[in-house]
């Protein structure tokens, strides 16, 4: 089973406003709001691919509600820890230029947090664990760290999508996968990478540090995977971007996809990249459709 790990949901709130003028009245051309954070895009794209998950987290109040019931109809299963404070609302605002205005997630009491430790003690060995997205102020850095050495004990895989401190707090538990982007991989070591040689370079020292595999987005150089047999490089498929939510999610979701299925490394650096370009190039997340027909524009090789 995989299980997703959402600490602080959001609706995204998703305005269209031809020509955006600050301090007037604007009207939007069109609006949707969707569930956001991103173990639960994870889940959403693992459904859309067939496969099933369970999405953990905090919800509350009406905003909670929302979330839940949106991924109720999408049959996506959820096992969220109801909090006091109301779910966070993001408005992402599309305009000529694109706009988000991120709201304040909800405090995690120690109990909630405990709770969530008893839910992650319940998996069974070969179990995956998506752990997504930032850490509320109101949870240590260390939490991620914490449920990785919990993972590492319990024999369940865990995949780790953060940034800074809480990401590296995982390395000594051994982590399954992590996917930073050239630009945070770049922070990770206080540099900056600018080739595929810089990302294989420091990918690889992240090896060293403990994590099994890793997958490294290259914006338009494609992307590259690690682990200690394998250092593949990917292209990136012709499409027109249209959205930059959800693309790293997705790249997750794909992998996992054909891991669970296949163990298959190479099949599943594919859908990793065809289901983070499909949804680069779609208004929401990939469909599988797109999905499939992008993994034959996909060429990996050894490097």
């Amino acid at each position: 089973m995989i299980y997703t790990c959402t600490l602080n949901p959001s609706i995204d709130y998703v305005a269209r406003v031809k020509y955006f003028k600050e301090g007037h009245l604007n009207r939007t051309e069109s609006a949707q709001m969707y569930p956001g954070g991103k173990g639960i895009n994870v889940s959403r794209v693992l459904k859309r691919l067939g496969i099933e998950s369970t999405a953990l987290g905090y919800t509350g109040g009406f905003t909670g509600e929302f979330i839940k019931e949106f991924l109720t109809n999408e049959t996506i299963i959820h096992d969220f820890i109801t909090v006091s404070d109301v779910t966070r609302i993001n408005v992402k605002l599309k305009s000529e230029k694109e706009t988000e205005i991120n709201g304040l997630g909800p405090s995690i009491s120690s109990s909630n947090q405990k709770k969530l430790l008893e839910k992650i003690n319940s998996m069974n060995e070969g179990d995956f664990l998506v752990l997504a997205g930032s850490i509320p102020q109101s949870i240590s850095e260390d939490f991620y760290g914490e449920i990785a050495k919990k993972c590492l004990q319990k024999g369940v895989k865990a995949v780790i999508d953060t940034a800074g401190t809480a990401l590296i707090k995982t390395f000594p538990h051994s982590p399954f996968l992590i996917k930073p982007n050239h630009h945070e991989l770049g922070a990770l070591f206080q540099t900056k990478i600018e080739s595929v040689e810089d990302a294989v370079f420091y990918g690889k020292k992240l090896l060293n540090e403990g994590v099994e595999n890793v997958i490294v987005s290259m914006a338009g150089e494609g992307a590259i995977f690690l682990n200690k047999q394998h250092a593949l490089l990917a292209n990136v498929p012709a499409g027109i971007v249209k959205n930059s939510v959800g693309a790293g999610d997705s790249v997750v979701a794909g992998f996992l996809s054909q891991i669970i299925q296949h163990n298959d490394i190479q099949t599943a650096f594919n859908y990793g990249v065809a289901s983070g370009s499909a949804t680069a190039f779609s208004e929401d997340l990939c469909t599988k459709e797109l999905v499939e027909k992008l993994v034959k524009e996909i060429s990996i090789k050894e490097i």
